[in-house]
């Protein structure tokens, strides 16, 4: 499993989080600070939660987020693994 790398635009180093602040359960705000001190561009990101890939274990009935298509899923999947992903089988099983 890979982390995710935040590239400054500008000069292609490293980026580091500084802080940041949940405003919604969905929704964290983040300041970023560019590693390369000569370059120093700082920026302002949102990330948020918008599909889920696959259901909790746990599942928590109040979190209501839209399925994601099966092209979605098999976009993440393709950068990350090889898995077979289970939401398209059961679709499968289901259509048949």
């Amino acid at each position: 499993m890979s982390t995710y790398k935040l590239v400054c635009p500008h000069c292609l180093s490293r980026m580091r989080i500084r802080t940041s602040e949940g405003t919604h359960i969905f929704l964290r705000v983040a300041y970023l600070q560019c590693t390369n001190e000569a370059c120093g561009w700082s920026v302002r990101a949102e990330f948020e939660m918008t599909h889920e890939m696959s259901p909790s274990g746990m599942a928590n009935p109040t979190v209501k987020l839209p399925i994601a298509t099966v092209a979605q899923r098999r976009a993440a999947m393709a950068a990350v693994t090889d898995q077979p992903d289970l939401l398209e089988q059961l679709e499968t099983e289901h259509a048949l």
